[in-house]
């Protein structure tokens, strides 16, 4: 089957490997002459512009948009908007808001196109294990596309699902973010308990390793603190500042919305917020009213 990639960094270029290994044609677009380059040496082919890339599909076309949610994605949706014909479908794989899916969808749709949302977790294994997909959009539209899911998926029959309509696959993917961050918070606080306690010299990368077979806590996210960990255990390099990608936020949001009380995903995302400050004023006043009230010692900097 023919599908055009748009996006190729590291996650759009190990899925066009992926679908070309499984047997279809590619043909690949990206910002970066380089990406483009690197994906047409491992079997995909190149294209010079979102109308080269068009041009080069036959009908009906599907365009998969690999691109970071807000304007990257916004921009390429509407430009393939104009350079696409009735009955081609674009796919946004990236980690849009399900809202602007929603959105997005009845857009293209006045243009007699189709959209589907493919919520897609897998991360940089993808190319080896294979990715989840979660995909919201016209029947017509999925059933057309599926052996594009089947390939990438870690088998035919398991790892991807069509959830609904158009918006629930990155509904979806957002809450499955949201559940990831009280996870990784779970591991990570439980990690450092068992770092504090000196007397005990434990090896941490044994623990994991021991925990990973058996216990009820194992998962691949344990797999990868085991890996982490095996490299080092003090964790030397890495500064204490930890990124989100804006999908926690919208779980919480939303979760709000619902009247859903989430208090381990929420408190999971203050977790991060919390790393990112370093000169936290908020502590600084927290210290000087323990010593207005109680006389209580202020350490200085």
């Amino acid at each position: 089957m023919q599908l055009g990639m748009v996006g190729l960094g590291k996650m759009g270029a190990n899925m066009t490997t992926r679908l070309v290994q499984g047997g279809h044609e590619v043909v690949a677009f990206d910002r970066s002459a380089d990406a483009v380059q690197a994906a047409a040496g491992h079997g995909a082919r190149a294209a010079n512009a979102l109308e080269d890339l068009v041009r080069q599909l036959k009908a009906p076309r599907a365009v998969w948009v690999m691109l970071p949610a807000g304007d990257p994605t916004e921009n390429t949706v509407r430009a393939l908007t104009e350079l696409l014909a009735k009955g081609d479908t674009i796919i946004d794989g990236g980690n849009s808001n399900y809202k602007e899916s929603i959105r997005r969808a009845g857009m293209v749709a006045e243009r007699g196109l189709h959209f589907v949302d493919a919520g897609t977790s897998g991360g940089v294994w993808g190319l080896k294990e294979g990715y989840s997909l979660m995909i919201g959009g016209p029947n017509e539209a999925v059933d057309r596309l599926r052996p594009i899911f089947e390939t990438l998926a870690p088998a035919k029959d398991a790892g991807w699902g069509h959830v609904g309509p158009a918006g629930s696959g990155h509904f979806t993917k957002m809450v499955h973010n949201g559940i990831e961050y009280g996870m990784m918070q779970a591991y990570a606080e439980g990690f450092s308990i068992l770092k504090h306690k000196k007397e005990f010299s434990l090896d941490l990368a044994q623990i994991a390793e021991l925990w990973r077979t058996g216990s009820v806590v194992r998962s691949w996210l344990l797999d990868l603190t085991a890996r982490a960990l095996h490299d080092d255990q003090e964790l030397s390099s890495i500064a204490p500042y930890v990124s989100d990608s804006g999908e926690g936020r919208w779980t919480v949001t939303e979760a709000i919305d619902l009247d859903v009380p989430a208090p381990v995903i929420t408190l999971s995302l203050l977790q991060r917020l919390r790393s990112r400050d370093s000169e936290s004023y908020a502590d600084r006043l927290l210290s000087a009213l323990r010593n207005q009230f109680g006389g209580h010692a202020i350490k200085k900097t």
